[in-house]
């Protein structure tokens, strides 16, 4: 076997793993966000740096087992929460608008200070949802 054939062989599992290390590095994202932390308080949490923190999030860095454990710490979440919703043969799951909408809305409601305007808005939240007679 020559070294091409070799490189064309390996190419599917490099393509794979990078797959799901972009997929890990999202759903670490999408935790972030929702537990209302920046990346910056991330990687201090971590004892990372902001860049290295930015990294796993798109997947450009890998993350090691020891670290993910950590981060799982972090975020108060188990380390197979980073797997979830990986489909079939390892591709990545992409976040809906919708998705990235209740996220934003998630970290936005963490962010308020105020106990009273927190209850106004999930009271809101809770009209606009109920139905509503025609």
């Amino acid at each position: 076997m020559n070294q091409n054939d070799q490189h064309q062989q390996d190419e599917p599992q490099n393509k794979r793993s990078s797959d799901m290390d972009r997929h890990v590095g999202l759903r670490v994202r999408e935790r972030r966000i929702m537990a209302g932390l920046s990346q910056q308080k991330l990687a201090e949490m971590i004892g990372v740096t902001y860049q290295q923190a930015h990294k796993y999030e798109r997947g450009l860095n890998r993350i090691s087992a020891g670290r993910l454990f950590e981060i799982a710490q972090a975020l108060a979440v188990e380390p197979s929460w980073f797997f979830e919703s990986l489909a079939e043969k390892g591709t990545p799951y992409e976040l809906a608008p919708r998705q990235r909408l209740c996220l934003e809305f998630a970290r936005n409601f963490s962010l308020i200070k105020d106990e009273k305007q927190q209850e106004v808005l999930g009271q809101m939240a809770r009209s606009l949802a109920s139905p509503h007679p025609k």
